[in-house]
């Protein structure tokens, strides 16, 4: 193991959490491990650091309790590191440190709901094309855990969205005012008045947002959508996809972003930034007809 120097302050989580995650080494293993690598060589592939500097913190990590070392071949052995509850608890950071990066270092520090369609952060959106989403399960409006991908048609159209309520008093302050992030009311009831083209289509349509189940579930009831909600608020998804977000009120929230992914897990189409609502809608249909 490489010498490491401990920050010593006992009572600051801070520096206790810098002895375990105070590198850049070690957090983007956990941000690779959110998006489903877990073998060693899948790491060393992504992220090109030596095996030596690679093992080591794969070790500090297992040690901390961030990761689990699973075998998953005999002869010779060899071992999965898969995230555990306190690995997965380091998500929010994650997600946090990209808000900021998206913010500051790549945008002017304004909080915005959206981008422009030439910016890096869209880029970054757009280059999901190609990519198998990670298996993991959302809970739905219901509390029920469901995979974000339909296993009983072709396609699934995941449409992320930043927050809708059945009440107006339950947005937060000044949510008007933040670019992009009107219109989610309007999203969601043109996916439920066009859900028939799409089920016709071979598709199945997901909401996603890091609401609370009961917000969606009230949400739903109040606007009738017959499609399934299903919460991010863990955000194992936004981190699993590095999916743009925003924070509202505390809270990280997605920008509006629609993905049509296939049955076998691989993103197929991206819709981001969406400056028009009903048109990203009808062009969410388009894609879906034209994989068919």
């Amino acid at each position: 193991m490489a010498q490491r120097t401990h920050l010593g302050d006992a009572d600051c989580s801070i520096a206790q959490a810098l002895d375990v995650v105070g590198d850049w080494w070690t957090l983007l293993i956990v941000r690779d491990a959110a998006r489903g690598l877990d073998r060693f060589e899948e790491f060393q592939r992504e992220l090109g650091v030596s095996r030596k500097v690679l093992a080591e913190r794969l070790k500090l990590l297992v040690e901390a309790g961030v990761l689990v070392r699973e075998p998953y071949q005999e002869r010779p052995v060899r071992h999965a590191y898969r995230l555990t509850p306190r690995g997965r608890a380091l998500l929010p950071v994650l997600v946090a440190l990209q808000d900021w990066g998206d913010t500051w270092v790549l945008g002017e520090g304004e909080m915005t709901a959206t981008t422009d369609e030439a910016s890096r952060e869209a880029a970054r959106v757009h280059a999901l094309r190609g990519t198998r989403l990670p298996e993991l399960l959302l809970p739905d409006r219901f509390g029920e855990l469901r995979d974000p991908v339909a296993q009983d048609t072709a396609y699934t159209v995941l449409y992320c969205f930043p927050g809708a309520y059945a009440r107006a008093e339950a947005y937060p302050p000044g949510w008007a005012g933040i670019p992009g992030a009107r219109g989610c009311t309007l999203e969601s009831c043109t996916y439920r008045d066009q859900l028939a083209e799409f089920t016709a289509a071979g598709a199945t349509v997901h909401g996603v947002s890091t609401q609370r189940p009961d917000e969606q579930r009230e949400f739903a009831e109040h606007e009738r959508l017959r499609f399934p909600l299903l919460s991010d608020a863990d955000l194992s998804l936004t981190a699993a996809l590095r999916l743009p977000t925003f924070r509202a009120s505390g809270v990280s929230r997605l920008k509006r972003a629609t993905l049509v992914v296939s049955q076998d897990r691989t993103v197929q189409e991206v819709l981001y930034p969406v400056p028009d609502i009903e048109a990203s809608v009808t062009a969410a249909l388009s894609a879906v007809r034209r994989t068919a």
